[in-house]
């Protein structure tokens, strides 16, 4: 799910921990070893020394048996395990999306490779050397659903998996249906039974033709979104259950005939929305989507003893009892608001029959592909904390007695851990790149001064706590007189704000010299605070034909929600871009920058390029940002490449924007803290506090920032 679309998207217990601390001392000693020291099935060895694993022979080992002077007793067989793995390929729409020649190629371009293709390219190869019977894709194949480039990525993508047999499940998410519409917004339509069959473009590019040439494929249900798979593994046979987004109660009907078909199949339910991740980032969250999905199908359906889906951001687990008595394992996973989309990251369920557990894990097989110049410290290959690699202890038989009673784990077919095995051919020896040591101001001076500076406002003129007063003024450290002032109260006509709603504070990000910031609070609806630059300023006539670079240091009240503070604006410039010579898109009502916090808590800088034909605006979006946190967010904006890219905390950004110079200007004031639709009054107020900002009129390198020392 998306910002574009603007959808509002909306536990681990003490043995998970210990569990947890357990696979990260393997990765570590796996990472330390190295690949040739792991006992790995037969065929894994061998495609590890083409990736680049050691196999040099040692033609001094003695024999095992310590040859002819008798020596020790061999060491006792192994044991062999009953274990298989599953791979989940989450949202991968960013991965569509920006590989695409309309979006300038950007993954190609920087890295000589695209995430997709690497994913099902390493699964492909990897598969049976890892014993992967079974792939899961919850949805989101694209993230625009009528632009052919993007299904095109994904079909390549998905023939890979096709050419090497390897069969897989696939649903449609939000973003690849015509008619986005949600539970939350409208339970009654946006399934699939008021959709356009004809016309969807999911059903054209993965209908029920592609999906019935695969050797699991059971069958679809009337609308063709919805599909089950049987697979095999270890002598063992396992339900996927896949609806697509909004499956309407007939859909339902096919699904629970489905399981009353296959009765005695353990199953696994796939949707691309059912459990999402509360605003700490950590904790699952039941929406309402998730608990009709409950009430109506898991429940009381036994057969159904784990759920994975998407569309939220992030990863959560939530264990639930249906009316049997039995654990029911929620698992969501999105990576697409982390680093360039979601940096090629996919969940790995090792199924350990014999030792009677599943086993999570969490990684990236395309971050080690990176050309080494171009990988850096966001450059997560694995992900190691609770809710991204954990251990779900599962008596299997027990679980399944009730209608399998014969199920066992198999005799055994390999040593060792799939999970530990998947890790080590994933990596190939990468380790991940330390941060560098970034150090903090030793005075208020301690910054990197860039000449071209154009407007540097510092927000520091009260004692910590107290209230900015209406028409304080704000000074512009430039030198070229653009300052600031706190409009006054009742502006516009009908605000509510008051004057302790915007107060000096002694609070910053560690790496900003500035001595403060100021907080807005009690912002919502027609509750405002917000600063001006002067109508006279000559910073708005500003139009930056040289580039330019503009600096903020953000942090977003930990109360901030969807429903009370999406959209809200950190600077805009106002006026109605509409009325800019040549407008020739769509919204004309919005102002000509926008420097915002979406709906989605991505940052979003759309602006209208001085330099640009026709006139259109070119939008920059961050990943989902974290509440009551200091971000530095910097936007560069080079005129010899006309490219605009924005950093988070010195992380580029992968949704960028091409082909565009400079910023179009009403010649009206900048204002901080509030924005402007179709030329109205001021709206949108932030809610949070903002440091010191800065805008330059040229590219800035990193070490040029406000993040980076005098010397």
């Amino acid at each position: 799910m998306s910002s574009d679309q603007k959808e509002n998207g909306i536990g681990q217990d003490a043995e998970d921990g210990l569990q947890q601390d357990g696979v990260n001392t393997r990765r570590r000693s796996l990472i330390k070893a190295g690949v040739g020291t792991w006992a790995l099935p037969a065929g894994l060895t061998s495609l590890l020394a083409a990736c680049g694993g050691d196999d040099d022979d040692d033609d001094a080992a003695p024999s095992p048996g310590g040859g002819d002077e008798g020596g020790t007793e061999p060491p006792p067989a192994a044991k062999l395990l009953s274990s298989f793995g599953l791979v989940v390929l989450p949202d991968t729409q960013f991965y569509a999306r920006y590989a695409t020649a309309e979006t300038g190629n950007q993954f190609a371009k920087l890295f000589g490779s695209e995430p997709f293709m690497a994913q099902t390219d390493w699964i492909a190869r990897s598969a049976k050397a890892l014993n992967v019977p079974f792939v899961i894709h919850v949805g989101d194949v694209v993230d625009q659903v009528s632009k052919p480039q993007q299904w095109e990525v994904a079909d390549a993508a998905m023939k890979r998996l096709e050419a090497a047999g390897v069969p897989y499940s696939i649903l449609a998410g939000n973003h690849d249906v015509l008619q986005d519409i949600g539970f939350e917004s409208d339970p009654v339509n946006g399934t699939d039974a008021t959709r356009d069959l004809a016309a969807e473009p999911y059903l054209k590019w993965f209908g029920k033709d592609r999906a019935s040439a695969q050797a699991t494929f059971g069958g679809r249900d009337a609308s063709g979104f919805h599909e089950y798979h049987v697979f095999e593994a270890e002598g063992q046979k396992f339900l996927v259950l896949s609806l697509s987004w909004r499956v309407s109660d007939a859909g339902l009907a096919w699904a629970r005939q489905v399981l009353q078909t296959h009765s005695s199949l353990p199953a696994i339910l796939v949707n691309h929305q059912l459990l999402a991740i509360a605003n700490d980032g950590v904790s699952p969250l039941e929406v309402d989507y998730g608990l009709m999905l409950w009430d109506k199908l898991i429940r009381g359906n036994d057969q159904i003893f784990m759920t994975v889906n998407g569309h939220h951001h992030g990863a959560a687990h939530l264990t639930k009892i249906n009316d049997f008595g039995h654990a029911v394992e929620e698992m969501v996973v999105d990576y697409q608001m982390a680093y360039q989309g979601g940096n090629g990251l996919l969940r790995f369920y090792e199924f350990d029959l014999s030792n009677n557990r599943i086993v999570a894990s969490s990684f990236s097989p395309w971050v080690p592909q990176k050309p080494k110049n171009a990988v850096n410290e966001f450059d997560q290959a694995v992900l190691t904390d609770a809710n991204n690699q954990f251990v779900i202890e599962m008596d299997f038989a027990k679980r399944f007695a009730a209608f399998n009673p014969n199920f066992k784990a198999g005799p055994g077919s390999r040593e060792g851990s799939v999970s530990e095995a998947a890790l080590a051919l994933a990596l190939n020896g990468f380790a991940d790149v330390k941060p560098p040591e970034k150090a903090a101001p030793a005075n208020d001076e301690d910054y990197a001064h860039a000449a071209g500076t154009l407007a540097h406002w510092r927000f520091v003129g009260g004692a910590a706590g107290t209230a900015v007063a209406q028409g304080a003024v704000v000074a512009d450290k430039s030198g070229n007189n653009n300052p600031l002032t706190r409009a006054p109260l009742n502006a516009p006509a009908g605000n509510t704000a008051q004057e302790g709603d915007l107060v000096w504070s002694a609070d910053r990000h560690r790496l900003s010299a500035a001595p403060g910031s100021v907080t807005f609070r009690n912002t919502a609806g027609p509750r405002l605070s917000y600063f001006l630059t002067d109508v006279a300023a000559t910073l708005n006539a500003e139009t930056f034909t040289g580039g330019y670079t503009v600096e903020a240091f953000i942090k977003i009240a930990g109360d901030w929600t969807a429903a009370a503070n999406a959209w809200m604006n950190i600077m805009t410039r106002a006026g109605r871009r509409g009325n800019l010579p040549g407008w020739a898109a769509s919204l004309p009502q919005s102002p000509p920058l926008q420097f915002a916090i979406s709906n989605l808590r991505e940052v979003q800088w759309e602006v209208v390029p001085s330099s640009v034909t026709p006139v259109t605006a070119r939008t920059n979006w961050s990943g989902e940002i974290l509440v009551d946190t200091w971000l530095h967010v910097a936007v560069v904006n080079d005129p010899a490449t006309r490219e605009t890219t924005m950093y988070v905390e010195g992380a580029p950004v992968l949704r960028n924007a091409v082909d565009g110079v400079g910023l179009a200007t009403l010649g009206l004031p900048w204002t901080v803290g509030a924005g402007y639709w179709d030329g109205g009054d001021p709206s949108g107020g932030f809610l949070g506090a903002l440091g010191e900002i800065r805008v330059v009129g040229k590219p800035l390198q990193p070490s040029e920032w406000l993040t980076a020392r005098a010397s």
